[in-house]
């Protein structure tokens, strides 16, 4: 059976190919709009992170033992923590500076980070077993269906609706808003400005490394798999609009949806039509698809 003159198993495995990357792409731009939506932060050590997170799962595994599921809870929680130094230590000081400082630091910490797991690791990659309980896969009929990545569209999914409430509908990320729209009068009713900074610095790192830990398993933890995949997700976030959590999340997947098709139609394109998208995008509405217009 053929969907648009291609075999539907063909179509069928692309298209899950593609649901696949725009959850990792959904979680990795929700934590980057996070960041710069709430902190004016161009964080560029995002992908260097989200390799530190797969490095960390995979360290716990190696050395503690640590299974998957643990790993799972304590990576994000080891790589937002160091996400917190960061913050407090580095970009707080020159928070007040230009907001290009504060990129060129951050792409400086990436390459550093880089570096330093390349001259420990090389750039072969390590492998990260798939827990035994999400081994195997459904048999769809017109495809197979690998247990594993459907958790991951699962959990990329589960992730993405729970930050975004956390940001959206609660007090919580309420405050958060307010100090990022007037510090002063919120910091006037009591509110620990800075403390705030810093948490909403750490949990977008946190999204990242936990996005880290779900490809582990299908890439293999290495290097390079952070700045693999940060300039893809850089034109995400400014097709969804800078800043904005629900252009992050629907523009993740979209994109990876559409990705995924293009290597079914065109494969040559199947590399740049993220970023042909994201100029056509930037000049029909300027401030993304979600983003707000001045």
């Amino acid at each position: 059976m053929d969907f648009l003159g291609v075999p539907f198993p063909v179509f069928a495995g692309q298209l899950l190919i593609g649901l696949i990357n725009g959850a990792f792409y959904a979680v990795l731009s929700l934590g980057l709009a996070l960041i710069f939506g709430l902190l004016n932060i161009v964080n560029f050590a995002h992908g260097a992170l989200y390799m530190v997170g797969a490095f960390v799962a995979f360290l716990l595994l190696d050395i503690l033992g640590i299974g998957y599921w643990p790993a799972l809870l304590l990576s994000p929680i080891i790589v937002g923590l160091f996400g917190m130094v960061i913050e407090r230590f580095l970009l707080r000081p020159i928070a007040d500076l230009d907001h290009l400082y504060g990129l060129l630091l951050t792409f400086g910490l990436a390459l550093l980070i880089e570096g330093f797991f390349r001259q420990m690791y090389g750039v072969s990659g390590e492998t990260y077993a798939i827990p035994s309980i999400l081994q195997g896969g459904f048999n769809l009929g017109f495809m197979f269906l690998p247990t594993y990545r459907a958790w991951v569209i699962v959990a990329a999914i589960i992730v993405c609706g729970a930050t975004w409430f956390l940001i959206e509908q609660t007090r919580l990320g309420a405050t958060m808003r307010a100090a990022v729209e007037n510090a002063d009068l919120v910091r006037a009713f009591g509110v620990n400005v800075p403390l705030l900074v810093t948490l909403t610095y750490g949990l977008g790192v946190a999204l990242a490394a936990f996005a880290g830990v779900l490809a582990a398993p299908i890439y293999s933890v290495n290097p390079l798999m952070g700045s693999n995949i940060i300039i893809v997700v850089f034109a995400i976030v400014v097709i969804g609009g800078l800043g904005s959590i629900k252009g992050a999340i629907i523009s993740g997947f979209l994109l990876g949806l559409c990705e995924g098709l293009t290597r079914v139609y065109y494969p040559e394109a199947s590399n740049i039509v993220i970023f042909v998208v994201m100029a056509i995008v930037l000049v029909v509405r300027p401030a993304g698809l979600f983003g707000k217009t001045a």
